[in-house]
């Protein structure tokens, strides 16, 4: 069924079914290699390439290789291979494509291009080179590859060399998308569950709010907008100024960054997780004199410990840190972060991104707090938010670059320079659902269900629940690419967890988020999914594949 179809990069446990689909496909189908009594057929080159699966269900229904170590294997086949080639920077070549015969009229073979696609996005690639079978050699052609040089292989085995360029890869992929979108846009209205911290599922209201004409950011009425924005923020947050700025969540630590390099004086910064380290990483690109207080991921910390780290430590004058930690899901204690700082006279940055929404945050004696539209104040991302617990008009340094500068933004009612009234617009709006009430409570609400639940189908977390945040629940897989198998099950399946950053693949995390306008019906669904999915990836290597494929060269 077309709803079991999952594609990814492939892992070590589908090792067994690549070498058999292998040996199904081009010894069985193509005669281009000797049978053997193993019945696996393991590629010379397979140290080496990147394996692009489709699966539907428990079978390996498709993949393809992709390597860019020369010499080639068309290297071989066809001497002075570059002199056929236009002009490129980064080669690879495409080898193994191979649909399984019942899936050849389904969407196997545009998943498997479109994997392929990305991959050539994130290695930096802008020319394919592949030796296509004569037999498909249209779909080749339909799919923008150019045929150059006389055909190769054996009289029962011909293959015909091809290179696609990747803006015409590109140009194709995007019109075939919008068929497909067409045909899909007509057959279900559904929207996937989005777990996701961001873009999070937003409310109608605020998608309203977006798609308003667009207005001048000198206006009058944009005017009177940012300043409702900016009192909406500061009531949310207990704060006593807040800057707006067109940017993402780095742009506003660095904004606190640039606030405390012009202080001049050392400090500490908390890691233990992805958005800590991108803090300390901050903090070096402007030249700030900083010291670590670092700690394992995922292992909840003593507020005693950074005291005593910073009792320790005399000269140290401020302490920045991450008040959720999103990469593992723990959440600070607050009041104790602002006790220790109170008490020991060191001025309290916090990076409150994933935070500011999804649980109560008093930022009072907090001299810098960072937050973005998106995330938990459930609204499209875009605009960074700098919070402050005095003016910012009250403070400048022309040192700090003018984009980064709140002094500047204050001293002009909020809009220093161009904003978006849209994005604006459907900030104002979610902030005025938050002002009804009752938001973070329905994500702690949440977080209980969810958290139950996962326990109910033996499914283990991360973070212990009382150092937890109620808006992000890591989940602990199996190893082995679980992460990713799990992943992109449940988004075939229209559910959207985070799984994807490095940081979650390295370790081989899941994470479920509660930022968006997520309800219960959904997270009652998304619970029994997760756990079919783990089994489904238990069974997967342990299980025995069938069906073959072909479509391209081995």
């Amino acid at each position: 069924m077309a709803d079991e179809l999952t594609f990814g990069i492939a892992t070590a446990a589908d090792e067994d079914r690549i070498c058999e689909l292998n040996y199904r496909t081009f010894v069985d189908e193509i005669p281009q290699h000797r049978p053997n009594s193993s019945r696996r057929l393991v590629d010379r080159f397979h140290s080496e390439n990147t394996y692009l699966v489709a699966r539907s269900g428990d079978r390996l229904v498709g993949m393809v290789a992709v390597r860019d170590q020369r010499p080639f294997s068309l290297d071989e086949k066809l001497p002075e291979l570059d002199r056929y080639l236009p002009p490129h920077q980064r080669l690879c070549e495409v080898r193994l494509l191979s649909v399984a015969e019942d899936s050849r009229r389904g969407p196997v073979f545009a998943g498997l291009m479109d994997q392929i696609l990305r991959l050539g996005r994130e290695r930096g690639y802008d020319l394919a080179v592949v030796s296509g079978t004569t037999r498909q050699r249209r779909l080749y052609e339909h799919m923008g590859f150019v045929a150059f040089g006389p055909k190769v292989g054996a009289p029962d085995a011909r293959y015909q060399p091809m290179y696609l360029t990747m803006s015409s890869f590109v140009q194709r992929s995007a019109a075939a998308f919008e068929r497909r979108k067409r045909v899909s846009d007509t057959c279900s209205r559904v929207e996937p569950c989005s777990f996701l911290p961001g873009p999070v599922c937003v409310a109608p209201e605020i998608r309203a709010a977006m798609s308003e004409l667009a207005s001048s950011h000198r206006s009058d009425a944009f005017l009177h907008q940012m300043h409702r924005v900016r009192e909406e923020l500061c009531a949310l947050t207990h704060a006593a100024d807040a800057a707006v700025f067109l940017g993402s969540g780095t742009l506003a630590n660095d904004v606190v960054g640039a606030q405390i390099a012009c202080q001049r004086t050392p400090g500490a910064i908390v890691v233990d997780g992805e958005f800590g380290r991108r803090l300390a990483d901050h903090a070096k690109r402007w030249s700030i004199d900083f010291e670590l207080f670092e700690r394992p991921w995922g292992s909840p910390w003593s507020i005693h410990e950074l005291e005593r780290f910073l009792v320790e430590r005399p000269q140290l004058r401020w302490v920045w840190v991450t008040l959720c930690e999103t990469s593992t899901g723990v959440l600070r204690d607050m009041d104790g972060l602002r006790g220790v700082a109170t008490a020991l006279g060191v001025e309290l940055y916090l990076d409150a991104i994933s935070a500011i929404g999804a649980v109560p945050v008093d930022l009072r004696s907090v001299r810098l707090a960072t937050a973005v539209s998106g995330k938990a104040l459930g609204s499209y991302a875009g605009l960074a938010i700098v919070l402050g617990d005095r003016p910012f008009s009250e403070r400048t340094d022309s040192s700090v670059p003018r984009y980064l500068d709140p002094a500047l933004y204050a001293k002009a009612q909020g809009v220093a320079f161009t904003q978006s009234s849209n994005l604006l617009g459907a900030l104002d709006t979610a902030l005025s659902l938050h002002r009804s009430g009752g938001r973070t409570a329905h994500v702690a609400d949440l977080a209980g269900l969810l958290r139950r639940r996962l326990r109910a189908h033996g499914i283990r977390t991360l973070i212990p629940d009382r150092s937890a945040s109620p808006a992000v629940t890591t989940i602990l897989l199996e190893g082995g690419g679980a992460a990713q198998f799990v992943g992109e099950w449940l988004r075939q399946r229209g559910f959207l967890v985070g799984f994807e950053s490095e940081y979650l693949r390295a370790r081989d995390w899941i994470q479920v988020c509660l930022m968006g306008a997520v309800t219960r019906d959904s997270v009652e669904r998304l619970v029994p999914r997760v756990r079919q999915a783990l089994d489904a990836f238990r069974d997967r290597t342990t299980g025995d594949p069938t069906g073959a494929s072909s479509a391209g060269e081995a």
